[in-house]
């Protein structure tokens, strides 16, 4: 059995009325196949361009190793010149990834080859993100600490990505003081045997192409696979309900720093102990 997943609907184009209410207002994520395609990023954002403008930064990367007691809030797992990161991103595959790196600030020409988009969002022009992956990486399903509105574009191949609403975290194994589910799940083939609730969570999934968008509302869970190397933007909107906002505050203000205090206090019974409640408040809902 595969999860029960829904296409994201797509548009070429949209105007900004009909972004705003048929999508934000209502909370709903849609691919937008178009947006990008007056951008200088369109033609020029390809690895060897990223290569040749930034290939002299070291940059911070992340594999798929379970969380640790060890392990600071989002700390890298190791570091590379970007040069030597895009060769190995072409030659093979690897769980290599840069994660929430704001390269725009190492590299400012870059903020010259897009544009931010009219789209009914207040977007935070401070925060202008990178991703990369190579071929079959995946993100961890998990959802923002500070609940923004996303904007997502890729760029130089395809990426798939799986989105589950706020209402379904009931179902998705979430661990408590963390902003991630079970990391031991495959949400690519599931073991419903295992993980019984993922059975009744309803989600959205779609593959994005070189230089399309994907909106993910404020509080979504993502889930993201690289199916060819490639690299993603995202800009942000602070979330527009208040109960978003508040909890966005707890995230950023309580919870991470409650969570880095008792992983130093209990070390690794503390990610054990919210490993064994991830399930038992999850099943809890079956």
């Amino acid at each position: 059995m595969k999860l029960q997943l829904t296409e994201i609907e797509r548009v070429k184009t949209i105007s900004k009325a009909d972004f705003y209410n048929h999508y934000v207002k209502k909370q709903r994520p849609v691919v937008i196949e178009e947006l990008t395609k007056d951008w200088p990023a369109y033609d020029k954002w390809k690895l060897n361009y990223i290569k040749e403008i930034a290939g002299e930064k070291t940059v911070p990367l992340y594999d798929d190793r379970p969380v640790s007691h060890k392990d600071g809030f989002n700390e890298a797992h190791a570091e590379m010149k970007m040069s030597d990161y895009i060769d190995l991103l072409q030659s093979k595959p690897t769980n290599y990834r840069i994660f929430l790196y704001n390269l725009m600030n190492q590299v400012p020409q870059l903020k010259h080859d897009f544009k931010w988009p009219d789209i009914g969002l207040r977007l935070v022009k401070q925060l202008p993100m990178l991703f990369f992956g190579g071929e079959n990486s995946k993100v961890f399903m998990h959802y923002d600490i500070d609940y923004s509105n996303i904007l997502h574009f890729h760029f130089h191949g395809k990426k798939q990505c799986v989105l589950f609403a706020p209402n379904q975290t009931k179902y998705l194994y979430k661990v408590p003081h963390a902003l991630i589910s079970r990391e031991d799940i495959d949400f690519d083939n599931p073991d419903f045997e295992k993980w019984p609730a993922l059975q009744h969570a309803k989600g959205f999934i779609c593959n994005l192409n070189h230089g399309e968008m994907l909106y993910m509302p404020e509080g979504y869970w993502h889930y993201m696979k690289y199916l060819t190397p490639g690299f993603s933007m995202s800009l942000r909107a602070f979330p527009r309900r208040i109960g978003n906002l508040s909890k966005a505050a707890y995230n950023v203000f309580v919870m991470r720093h409650f969570d880095g205090l008792m992983r130093r206090w209990k070390g690794q019974s503390w990610i054990d102990y919210k490993n064994e409640q991830a399930i038992v408040q999850t099943h809890k809902n079956i």
